[in-house]
């Protein structure tokens, strides 16, 4: 059966941006800090076809959430951001579906990578995500909208959060905007860097 998970890096006072994110500084004022953790590791250059890099747990973990994921769900925000950042090849390999309220026919890219745009909704993206992952897990790229979504409709199975020790002060936060009630997730696993902290949660059942 296959699960829905999420990975992404978050500062300590919860943003995954830096202030003032949009197209040509996609991350935000000093978001690429968030992420520094990654460019270095063997497995996220191989990803996007560089040579080299560091090994170690980070890049382990990296590695297996790659292998896991039989297909990606994201919002049209974060498409429209990253897509000429990633090129004619980005580093999916397999198909994405993207949220949106703006129809579009499916763009496909280098390396096995086919953008699907949805506008039926997020649960509908996941519903065609998992048929299209083939038993495999669907990885939730993001952004922040689209996992809290999933999250309030009970769709997401599993949150990893790779918790940067940085303060950014300002950007786009992850759990803005939930609707109230109390939410119980369950620790998992943590693994400790020294650049980054890594927290597997699931929701409580």
């Amino acid at each position: 059966m296959s699960h829905v998970f999420a990975d992404i890096s978050m500062s300590l006072d919860g943003y995954i941006t830096g202030p003032n994110p949009g197209v040509g500084n996609g991350l935000g004022d000093h978001g690429e800090r968030l992420h520094q953790w990654l460019f270095g590791l063997a497995s996220w250059r191989r990803m996007h076809g560089l040579q080299g890099g560091t090994g170690g747990r980070d890049s382990e973990l990296l590695d297996e959430a790659f292998e896991r994921a039989g297909s990606f769900v994201m919002g049209r925000r974060m498409f429209d951001i990253a897509e000429e950042p990633w090129g004619d090849e980005p580093p999916f390999h397999g198909p994405v579906f993207v949220v949106t309220h703006r129809p579009h026919p499916p763009l496909v890219k280098q390396g096995g990578t086919t953008f699907h745009f949805i506008t039926e909704g997020p649960e509908d993206a996941v519903r065609r995500a998992t048929e299209a992952a083939a038993g495999k897990d669907v990885s939730v790229a993001g952004g922040a909208d689209v996992i809290r979504q999933l999250l309030t409709a009970d769709l997401l199975d599993e949150l990893q959060i790779h918790l940067v020790p940085v303060l950014l002060g300002g950007g786009l936060r992850l759990f803005d905007s939930l609707p109230p009630g109390l939410r119980e997730l369950d620790t998992t696993r943590v693994v400790a860097s020294p650049g980054v902290t890594h927290v597997r949660l699931r929701p409580a059942k």
